[in-house]
């Protein structure tokens, strides 16, 4: 391909967004793919350490000044790691990015959605993931994964009454952009899961070629 591709992961914690951007790389590069693998936030050196602060759970921050820090690391992220590498025809899995912004930020700190978007469009200088994998699941099911693992952010200690409003959230912007945003079932088998995004990967890819 001579343009890149983007695409993101989103979904609560513990539905599996790291274990399938794994299996989907592994797949890509084995049919000679270049592919980058980054998160958010964080990515590069500065973005990480913005990424210590708001995910800290004994840091308490504002809505606002929590929504600056993750899209001071998403400038830096785009400017550094995405968008060079989209500019060289690879292939770029990230683990969140904007939708879950607009989720954490915006519908459950109940923040305005059009500012968030404006600052966001500045942040990205108007990237937009060409496909998002949202890993959906019951909130009780994925908090019984998430103990399983042992290691509790900020946001997994909020409780479920909050993890139930995160997906709703990503439920609300999967039916305003059905077309870009594919829900998958987060709780069935890995080799399911894995298979739903391979066969949405490929048809872009086909369309791309």
């Amino acid at each position: 391909m001579t343009k890149g591709l983007f695409i993101t992961f989103e979904g609560p914690d513990g539905s599996g967004k790291t274990t399938q951007i794994s299996r989907l790389a592994k797949w890509l590069e084995e049919r000679g793919f270049a592919v980058v693998c980054t998160r958010e936030p964080g990515g590069t050196v500065a973005a990480e350490k913005i990424r210590d602060i708001v995910l800290d759970p004994e840091l308490p921050i504002k809505a606002e000044a929590e929504t600056l820090l993750y899209l001071a690391a998403r400038a830096e992220h785009v400017e550094k790691i995405i968008a060079p590498a989209l500019a060289v025809g690879k292939i770029v899995l990230c683990d969140r990015f904007s939708d879950s912004t607009f989720v954490y930020q915006g519908i459950t700190r109940g923040m305005n959605l059009e500012k968030l978007r404006i600052m966001n469009t500045f942040a990205t200088k108007g990237l937009e993931p060409d496909i998002t994998f949202l890993l959906d699941g019951s909130p009780e099911l994925l908090e019984a994964r998430r103990q399983k693992r042992g290691v509790q952010d900020r946001f997994e200690l909020e409780g479920l009454a909050f993890q139930q409003k995160v997906r709703d959230g990503f439920m609300q912007l999967a039916r305003e952009e059905e077309k870009r945003i594919k829900v998958v079932y987060a709780l069935q088998d890995l080799d399911t899961v894995t298979e739903a995004i391979m066969s949405q990967v490929e048809k872009i890819i086909c369309n791309r070629l």
